[in-house]
C-alpha cells in the first residue's frame, strides 16, 4: 500500500505542474494574441526568424516564450499520460483526463504553428483558444482526481458514495456546456468573428450579446453554488467546488466592468487577460463538477464506504 500511495503522491505533483504549465500556456497565448505578436518570430516554427534563439525584440520575445511554455506543458502531458498509464491502471478515468489533455496540447499546438505558417481566420483563431480551454480544464480533472485519489488512499470518509438527484446532475451538465459556449462566443467576440447579428428586433452588437449571455451565465453559477452547497452537506468536495464556482463568477463579473473604466492600453490588456483566465479556470472547475455528479449518479450503485486508515 505504501508503495502505491508513493506512486500516486508523484503523479499528483506530477499533474499539479502539468497543470499549472498548461494555465501559463494558457496565459502566454492571451498575451500573444493581445499584444499582437504572432508574427513575432516570422512565419517559421520552430525557428523564431530563422535562429534557434531570438532576436531581442519585444515581440519575438513573447512568441518565443509562448512556444516555449507551451513545448513544456506537451513534454509534461506526454509524462503525466505514461505515468497514469503505468500506475494508475485501475483509474481509466484519470488515464482519460491525462489522455485528452495531451491530444489537446498537441491539437491546438498544431494550430498554433499553421497561424505562423499560414494565415489563419478569427474563426480559426478562436477554435484555437477553445482547444486550448479544453487542454487545461482536462489537465485540472486530472489534478484534482489524482490528488482526491491520493487522500481517499489514506481516508475515506464516510457516506461519500452517497448518490445526488439527477435533476440536480443534469442542471450541473447544462450550465458546464453552457459555459463553454458563452466563453466561446466571448473568444469569437475578441477576434471579431461577428460584426454584426440580426434579430427580429433589428441589429444587435455582438457586445450587446455577450453582455446578455454573460448576465444569464452568472445567474446560472450562482444557482450551481445555492445548490451544491445547500442540498450536499455529505459531500465537502461539491459543496468546494459550488462555492469556488461562485467566486470565480463575481470575480469575472468584476472584471468585465472593470474594463469599462480601465482605458490605458497596458493597464487594459492585463485586466482582458485576467477576465479570459478566470472563465477558463471557471469552466475547469465546472468539468470536474461535471464528472463527480456523473460518478454521484444514482444510475450508477453506489455503495457508501466504511471509513479507513492505512
Amino acid at each position: 500500500m505504501s508503495f502505491l500511495n508513493n506512486k500516486i503522491r508523484i503523479l499528483k505533483w506530477l499533474a499539479l505542474v502539468t497543470c499549472i504549465v498548461m494555465f501559463l500556456a494558457t496565459f502566454g497565448g492571451g498575451v500573444v494574441t493581445r499584444t499582437d505578436s504572432g508574427l513575432g518570430c516570422g512565419r517559421e516554427f520552430p525557428l523564431c526568424n530563422g535562429k534557434l534563439v531570438p532576436a531581442h525584440t519585444i515581440a519575438s520575445i513573447i512568441e518565443f516564450s509562448h512556444r516555449s511554455v507551451s513545448a513544456m506543458a506537451g513534454i509534461l502531458s506526454i509524462a503525466s499520460f505514461v505515468g497514469f498509464l503505468l500506475f494508475m491502471k485501475h483509474r481509466k478515468d484519470l488515464q482519460l483526463f491525462s489522455l485528452l489533455t495531451l491530444m489537446f496540447v498537441i491539437i491546438q499546438g498544431a494550430m498554433g504553428a499553421l497561424a505562423v505558417l499560414f494565415s489563419q481566420s478569427a474563426a480559426v483563431m478562436g477554435l484555437h483558444f477553445g482547444f486550448a480551454l479544453i487542454a487545461f480544464a482536462s489537465a485540472t480533472m486530472m489534478t484534482l482526481g489524482v490528488w482526491k485519489e491520493h487522500s481517499d488512499s489514506r481516508y475515506v470518509p464516510r457516506l461519500v458514495a452517497e448518490p445526488v438527484s439527477r435533476g440536480y446532475r443534469n442542471f450541473i451538465w447544462l450550465s458546464t456546456i453552457y459555459t463553454y459556449i458563452a466563453v466561446y462566443s466571448g473568444a469569437l467576440l475578441s477576434h471579431s468573428v461577428i460584426q454584426k447579428v440580426v434579430n427580429l428586433g433589428g441589429v444587435i452588437s455582438p457586445l450587446l450579446l455577450h453582455q446578455i449571455s454573460s448576465g444569464l451565465l452568472f445567474i446560472i453559477i450562482l444557482a450551481v453554488g445555492h445548490y451544491s452547497y445547500r442540498y450536499h452537506p455529505n459531500h465537502r468536495d461539491i459543496r468546494v467546488l459550488g462555492v469556488v464556482s461562485v467566486v470565480l463568477i463575481a470575480l469575472q463579473v468584476l472584471i468585465g466592468i472593470s474594463l469599462l473604466y480601465f482605458t490605458r492600453p497596458e493597464i487594459y490588456m492585463f485586466v482582458v487577460l485576467g477576465h479570459m483566465l478566470v472563465i477558463a479556470s471557471l469552466f475547469s472547475i465546472l468539468c470536474y463538477l461535471s464528472y463527480r455528479v456523473w460518478q454521484l449518479s444514482p444510475d450508477r450503485n453506489l455503495v457508501p464506504r466504511q471509513p479507513q486508515r492505512t
